[in-house]
């Protein structure tokens, strides 16, 4: 099994929600290793940046506004960013995190546990994972400078 590196990241709502931990316990619970973490102040390029691929599609101004943290009027826009590290790391993150929409999470994964889906529509799902290798070393790039993550 591959050893792999994947972006987490814990989302406004999530801090909101105090959900930190939680989250974080379900992670290592999977075998992986937190290798980076940060909290980082989420401007509007840079969450442009992230959700890029979605640019065009109807969906996109709400992802922007949602990880800025302007549906819950959180004023510094915070989200937890985390590196993890493991063997076949973004399927086991992906099936610890559960379904984007929380409705359609399983239970007992984070979102089936602690999404939910406001009354205009909207996800509010605790974290973002990157989807595969491709976008978790994009992702990672992103986020953290090399010296940031543990060898």
């Amino acid at each position: 099994m591959p050893i792999e590196q994947t972006l987490i990241l814990i989302k406004p709502d999530g801090l909101h929600r105090r959900l930190t931990g939680l989250t974080i316990d379900r992670l290592d619970a999977a075998g992986l290793t937190m290798v980076a973490a940060k909290m980082v102040s989420v401007s509007k390029e840079l969450a442009e940046t992230h959700y890029a691929e979605h640019l065009g599609k109807p969906f996109y101004p709400n992802l922007i506004k949602y990880i800025r943290g302007v549906f819950h009027g959180l004023p510094d826009h915070r989200v937890l960013a985390m590196v993890y590290r493991g063997e076949s790391c973004i399927a086991k993150v992906r099936e610890v995190a559960g379904a984007t929409n929380p409705e359609a999470a399983a239970p007992g994964t984070i979102r089936g546990s602690f999404g939910r889906v406001t009354t205009a529509g909207q996800f509010e799902n605790v974290l973002h994972a990157s989807a595969n290798p491709t976008d978790a070393e994009r992702e990672i790039a992103l986020w953290f400078k090399k010296e940031e993550i543990l060898p």
